[in-house]
């Protein structure tokens, strides 16, 4: 796919006093000690290097002697009220190890190790400046896929939990080859039901840097799971395209991998599955779904123009005349979704209607 179609730079969207409510009401926006532009503070940093000599465009800051200690105690509080009760009695336990900056990317943010030095094992944590977008995609996230999302919000700094797991690229260039037949397949159906959750709950841009590949052991075999990682591109893009990763060019080796052992049938089959899971999850999380999307119908988080291309091109493939009526990237959600779960309910005989 051309990357043209894919915007290169997003604008943030101000978190709305509607949207600042609901993730009050989900105990989301928390009260926290530091934001974003304090980090911003450091005197200096130093580049980081991975273990091929290769630039990973993050730098590890330092800060003034009279901020540093200020700033750490803050940042131990944040993962206080982030894990455990919020109090300080955890503290004493953390050591803050690096503050890295990361220089590309719209969100430019900010990586915080923290460890426990009682059993030296650690966590990172993610301080970002508050995009709308990002926040209605994390919370879609939690509500429709099978994965926690663990975030808070206060003003206009944003905490997010790390998500553990293989860089999709880092995947695909070193273990993909290397991977059984059984293992091709479990990946296969992983990336098909990957493919159309992106879809359906219409989150973009899902190149192979901005998922992680997750691999459990489970018996004899391994079992996969592919995450997002970035949710910037949550309802903002006019091509439906950018909202299936199996058109990204990034994806190629998975959606050839994936061609060669999967059969049609069995594509379909996986893809009716995810869809049906969309569909159950949506229902059972109906009010806070509906509060939610509700939101985004009042709010804006993309152009007029991206809103009528999209709308065009999901009533194309589906003929539902609710995609034309859809008056923002909020109804065009709410559109997909209910096209889903009444899809579902006509579908299965054992619904009680």
């Amino acid at each position: 796919m051309d990357e043209k179609l894919i915007s290169r730079k997003k604008p943030a969207y101000p978190i709305t006093d509607a949207l600042s409510s609901y993730l009050s009401k989900q105990g989301r926006n928390i009260k926290i000690p530091v934001f974003y532009d304090d980090l911003l503070r450091f005197q200096g940093a130093v580049e980081i290097f991975d273990t091929n000599d290769n630039d990973t465009l993050w730098i590890s800051c330092y800060y003034a002697e009279h901020e540093s200690e200020e700033i750490k105690l803050s940042l131990k509080q944040i993962y206080s009220i982030l894990h455990a009760d919020g109090s300080d009695s955890i503290i004493p336990y953390l050591n803050i190890d690096s503050i890295d900056f990361c220089t590309f990317g719209n969100t430019k943010p900010f990586r915080i190790k923290v460890r426990n030095i009682l059993n030296d094992n650690y966590i990172f944590l993610y301080i970002k400046k508050a995009d709308a977008s990002r926040i209605y995609g994390l919370e879609l996230e939690d509500i429709l896929s099978p994965n926690h999302i663990n975030f808070l919000v206060y003003k206009d700094t944003l905490i997010e939990e790390h998500i553990s797991g293989i860089p999709g690229d880092t995947y695909i260039t070193e273990h993909l080859h290397t991977i059984s037949e059984q293992d091709k397949r479990a990946l296969a159906k992983e990336f098909v039901k990957f493919n159309e959750r992106c879809f359906v709950r219409l989150l973009a841009d899902m190149r192979s840097y901005n998922y992680v590949v997750v691999i459990t052991h489970d018996f004899d075999r391994k079992q996969y799971r592919i995450r997002a990682v970035d949710f910037d591109q949550q309802s903002y893009e006019g091509n439906p395209k950018v909202y299936k990763p199996q058109f990204l060019k990034e994806n190629n080796p998975l959606v050839e991998m994936s061609l060669e052992v999967l059969a049609k049938k069995s594509i379909e089959q996986y893809k009716k599955e995810e869809r049906s899971l969309l569909a159950k999850r949506a229902t059972s999380e109906h009010k806070r779904l509906r509060h939610l999307i509700q939101c985004m119908r009042k709010d804006t988080i993309s152009s007029p123009e991206k809103t009528k291309q999209l709308k065009t091109g999901l009533f194309k493939l589906t003929g539902d005349v609710r995609f034309k009526r859809a008056k923002n990237m909020g109804g065009l959600l709410k559109a997909a979704l209910e096209f889903v779960i009444r899809n579902y309910k006509n579908e299965n005989p054992f619904i009680i209607k």
